[in-house]
């Protein structure tokens, strides 16, 4: 910049905060369809036509199974690796129309299944053997869906990079995720009362499949302005950017500190999300809470993120300790979850692990993907996030397949669900993250990523 004028669009604080808000939205409505059906678990699985005619009658391993889907194509037919250089070569314009397009036809497809009676119709599926014919379109529709989704999360995340880099990075990020909390907020605490007033389960994915329209529109008003910024970007620079080369790539598997990274988010996200797809039937068998406000408990995690994320975000841009931040997220994971599996059935200690959770979902994310860019290079930044998220999506995916399985196993014959054994397993996530994240600030000390250094320059 010379003097107060500005060369790039990045340069000015409104226009910066403007491209935010704009693929944040996009996000924030991507968030509340992929947690849409979590609430709605006490009516999926409820005998069909019971609850007022509104129980679909899936199983509990069904549930599971189709909880898992979200990840399934993007682990097995490697979409959102696929999806990161695409990212990387094509550029951030193509790549968000394709993602959005994606998640708006898995919406559309999961709707129709959703609200078709299939009678007793199975197909067989994989990790589900055969399951209803409903469950199977269900879950073709949250895959597509998946695809998309997880593939916008790394265009978005690169768009924050490419417009705050040497500004408020960590706060941009946090300020995203904190917006993309309060659809999944409102996904749990509102989808259930939804679908029960206004005549069942197709009622809130229809919502879902609405917002993912204004996602689609989001995204396409932001390429006006990212062409902009391009073009003035190409203005001021003083030698052409360096492109993305398959050669480099090697760059990406053989850096260690990158790797702690991705393994952190898988152990972190898999004690996360995984809990909330089995959360709101949680809260009703273990602490007894009416399954009408059931969904209110489990909401109060992204509620309370969307304080803390910016925050804590801005804590790391000015003061730094990003990888002492991780280690103090991931401590508290592991300390909820063991406190879940103890037998105290007080449903105000609920709450309070609620809370703290929420502290963790705001610890780990604030400074995790801020980190990312400190170790690789922008032009593999789009790969190196979609490869953090395909990791993760192994979590996403399976996790929640084995949860409903043990779940399901520890059913008794009143069809009352001992939650204790699924605690157990989300706790030992929680010190897998730990373990991770010792290790990550061990690296940066040896390789000086600068994880404990301020972002704003």
């Amino acid at each position: 910049m010379e003097g107060n004028k500005i060369q790039k669009l990045s340069d000015s604080k409104a226009f910066r905060f403007a491209a935010l808000i704009i693929v944040s939205v996009t996000m924030m409505f991507g968030y509340f369809f992929t947690d849409v059906m979590s609430p709605l678990e006490p009516l999926l699985t409820a005998a069909k036509g019971s609850e007022g005619g509104l129980g679909l009658g899936w199983t509990s391993s069904e549930y599971g199974w189709f909880s898992g889907t979200y990840g399934l194509m993007n682990v097995y037919l490697l979409l959102l690796f696929l999806g990161g250089i695409i990212l990387d070569k094509f550029g951030i314009r193509l790549t968000g129309v394709m993602c959005t397009s994606l998640m708006l036809i898995g919406a559309i497809v999961k709707y129709w299944a959703v609200s078709t009676d299939f009678g007793n119709a199975t197909i067989w599926v994989p990790f589900g053997g055969d399951v209803q014919a409903q469950v199977a379109y269900a879950g073709l529709g949250f895959a597509i869906y998946g695809v998309g989704c997880e593939i916008a999360g790394i265009t978005v995340s690169k768009v924050i990079v490419k417009w705050f880099t040497g500004h408020e990075l960590a706060f941009a990020m946090g300020l995203q995720v904190a917006l993309a909390r309060i659809g999944t907020a409102v996904a749990l605490g509102a989808a259930l009362p939804f679908a029960k007033a206004m005549g069942g389960v197709s009622a809130s994915v229809g919502l879902g499949a609405v917002c993912l329209c204004i996602a689609l529109i989001s995204f396409i008003v932001y390429n006006i302005m990212d062409k902009k910024e391009d073009q003035a970007a190409a203005a001021v620079a003083t030698e052409p950017e360096e492109g993305f080369k398959f050669a480099d790539l090697k760059l990406l598997f053989v850096n260690k500190g990158f790797w702690y990274v991705t393994l952190l988010c898988l152990a972190f996200y898999a004690g996360v999300f995984p809990f909330l797809k089995f959360a709101t039937k949680f809260m009703v068998f273990k602490y007894g809470v009416d399954e009408n406000v059931a969904g209110l408990i489990p909401a109060m995690l992204p509620f309370g993120t969307i304080i803390l994320t910016p925050l804590f975000g801005g804590l790391y841009d000015k003061y730094g300790k990003g990888a002492t931040l991780m280690i103090m997220g991931s401590v508290l994971l592991m300390l909820v979850h063991a406190v879940f599996a103890f037998p105290i059935n007080n449903w105000v200690v609920a709450i309070i692990m609620m809370i703290i959770l929420g502290v963790a979902f705001g610890l780990v994310p604030s400074a995790m993907w801020p980190s990312v860019p400190k170790i690789i290079p922008m032009k593999l930044l789009g790969t190196a996030y979609a490869l953090i998220f395909y990791i993760q999506n192994i979590g996403l995916s399976m996790v929640p397949m084995w949860i409903g399985s043990v779940n399901e196993e520890n059913t008794n014959a009143e069809g009352i669900i001992d939650y204790t054994e699924s605690m157990v397993i989300f706790a030992a996530f929680g010190l897998i993250a730990i373990i991770i994240s010792v290790l990550l600030l061990r690296e940066d000390k040896k390789k000086g990523y600068g994880l404990e250094l301020p972002n704003v320059k």
